[in-house]
């Protein structure tokens, strides 16, 4: 049993070994095509990388750029928000959203919300789920410090020093974990969708009998709300809603 188990680990150990060098091999392949301006190349050789090797923002980051060269806005939209998900704080990445965006047809404004809540997102997407998680640990172990200093301190000075650091530190440990848990939510749901279709009519209802209530075009972002076999109920930026077929919708 134990020869097998040491088989087995070494097994790994040597894909894993080798899996690294192969994904390197990928992306600088990649990376040469899209240099050379065979976007098409690229763009196949970084979708083969992220269903060998799993999602990753910079590759997905990549993807986006080769099809957007290719022409294929709706995609390089794709591929830039799943980017996002995984790190929201990128700039490039959220500059190279916005050019992508003016080449789509449909021009929404997203409908307007309360500068705290816009002020608490646009904080909240400084950062990944990753990156708020590490400063909640951090700012967890100085505020057991700062107990520490206020309990164990005999100096009036540094016990209030100790306080309100503490206090500072506790809030920020609170604000961190919720960031991170909104972080990963979002990663999870997942319920914002790019429409692929060249142009969408999207309905009343759940049926082709539904009355038309407005047209989208292929690029434009929107949310799933709810799903009935073949049709999903969607909503756009600016708070309009409606139906339209899942075929004619790729999930963020």
């Amino acid at each position: 049993m134990n020869s097998i188990k040491k088989l087995f680990l070494m097994l790994s150990l040597l894909a894993l070994t080798c899996g690294l060098p192969a994904q390197e091999t990928m992306l600088k392949e990649a990376e040469t095509a899209y240099t050379n301006e065979d976007y098409t190349r690229a763009a196949e050789l970084y979708e083969d990388i992220l269903k060998t090797y799993g999602a990753s923002p910079s590759v997905y980051y990549n993807l986006g750029n080769a099809y957007y060269k290719a022409g294929k806005t709706a995609s390089a939209i794709l591929n830039y928000e799943r980017a996002l998900l995984i790190n929201p704080g990128d700039k490039d990445l959220r500059h190279n959203l916005t050019v992508a965006k003016l080449r789509t047809t449909d021009k929404i404004e997203p409908v307007g919300e309360f500068f705290l809540i816009e002020w608490f997102r646009t904080v909240q997407n400084m950062y990944s789920v990753d990156t708020w998680a590490t400063i909640g640990l951090a700012c967890f172990a100085l505020f057991i410090g700062c107990l520490a200093l206020y309990f164990f301190s005999k100096r009036m000075a540094l016990k209030k020093s100790g306080f309100y650091a503490g206090v500072i530190l506790l809030v920020l440990v609170i604000a961190a974990n919720v960031f991170a848990r909104n972080q990963k939510r979002a990663l999870q749901d997942r319920n914002g969708a790019i429409v692929f279709a060249p142009t969408v009519t999207v309905k009343s209802s759940p049926d082709n009998s539904g009355m038309d209530l407005f047209i989208l075009h292929e690029g434009t972002k929107v949310f799933i709300k709810s799903a009935v076999g073949e049709w999903n109920e969607i909503e756009l930026e600016d708070g309009n809603v409606g139906w339209m077929r899942q075929k004619d919708l790729e999930k963020i």
